[in-house]
């Protein structure tokens, strides 16, 4: 669905930019202001896999910081202005699959601890800008539209609002080769919802279903499929005509319960001590995740122990063992395996 827009070019070439400033040109994402909402979309689209990689991580870093710079020095004949940065994916069915385990299995393998560190510390930086939302009057949205998994969740939950689709699925996997969410998952879910249901989360390492995630208070918005866009567009609106009053909700809320930097990179340097412990078998199963990163994006389906991930419609017949009926990533019933029987279901 689209959204109105009455700024037809990408807000990076508006005259608010400064005039010896060249155009940023982003390579893992894509982004367009939204004049009528004073929005900023950002559809990521990281390359070769929709994960947490290093480019993704430095783009989305330089993208706020010519954000906070061009909100803070504006040009003196601008009339520009932003309220809120949408974080959302252009893969279908896939909002992220979380961090590089490519890298880190280089890293580890081969004994590099600075180097994940680095990695860490730099998605650290990225997430507590978030929280903060960059130090601006702003707000930060999550659209999914897809599977958010590790880092991916963790990337929707360090904004203000999430928004998802009915057929979105969110979770934590990390703890299936021995390892533990790094990068502000237990800060954020234990702000939202207490530290015994975040745990209860984490270490269990099962793929949530929007509808799950809505009714523990962890989504804020439940969007039917497709509607995720006209959605965020409706809740900006509503946002902008009460901007005063949340604004300073967010801020009382940050006081109550705050997340400082040095906690975050306090508790990314446990991760990364432990991911250098890990085991070969531990590295064993993380090379299966990678390898669901990869086929994720193409559309398969790989079962990992006790979890099913169900793929993108016309895939589910790829599953094997499955037991009908079988509720598709969409929603869909599915009453029997069609390959062996030519009936077709009925509305």
């Amino acid at each position: 669905m689209n959204i109105k827009n009455k700024a037809s070019t990408a807000w990076s070439s508006n005259k608010n930019v400064e005039k010896n400033q060249n155009p940023v040109r982003y390579t893992q994402f894509s982004t367009r202001y939204d004049s009528e909402t004073g929005a900023i979309w950002c559809w990521m689209q990281p390359d070769p896999r929709p994960c947490i990689n290093t480019p993704l991580i430095d783009e989305l870093t330089q993208l706020q910081q010519q954000l906070t710079n061009t909100y803070q020095s504006p040009s003196s004949n601008s009339i520009w202005s932003f309220k809120h940065l949408i974080l959302a994916s252009k893969t279908p069915g896939i909002y992220n699959l979380g961090g590089d385990l490519d890298l880190f299995m280089h890293c580890i393998e081969n004994n590099q601890q600075e180097k994940l560190r680095q990695y860490a510390h730099k998605c650290i930086h990225l997430v507590h800008q978030n929280i903060s939302n960059l130090n601006l009057p702003i707000s930060m949205i999550s659209l999914v539209q897809g599977q958010a998994l590790g880092g991916g969740f963790e990337t929707a939950l360090s904004c203000d609002t999430i928004i998802a689709e009915r057929s979105s699925q969110m979770g934590f996997p990390e703890i299936m080769f021995n390892m533990f969410p790094g990068m502000g998952a237990y800060h954020l879910l234990a702000r939202k919802v207490g530290s015994t249901l975040a745990e209860r989360i984490i270490l269990s390492g099962e793929t949530y279903s929007a509808g799950q995630l809505y009714d523990m208070g962890i989504i804020d918005i439940l969007a039917e499929d497709g509607t995720g866009q006209q959605e965020t567009d409706d809740y900006m609106k509503s946002h902008n005509r009460s901007h005063n009053t949340i604004h300073n909700i967010k801020k009382i809320r940050r006081m109550i319960h705050p997340i400082t930097s040095k906690s975050l990179y306090d508790v990314v340097d446990l991760w990364v001590q432990a991911a250098m412990n890990m085991s070969q078998k531990d590295l064993s199963k993380m090379k299966r995740l990678l390898q669901l990163q990869k086929d994720l994006k193409d559309s398969k389906t790989i079962e990992i122990e006790d979890n099913v991930l169900i793929p993108r419609r016309g895939e589910w017949r790829k599953v094997k063992d499955v037991n009908f009926p079988l509720t598709t990533h969409l929603g869909d019933n599915v009453l029997h395996n069609r390959r062996k029987n030519d009936t077709r279901r009925h509305a």
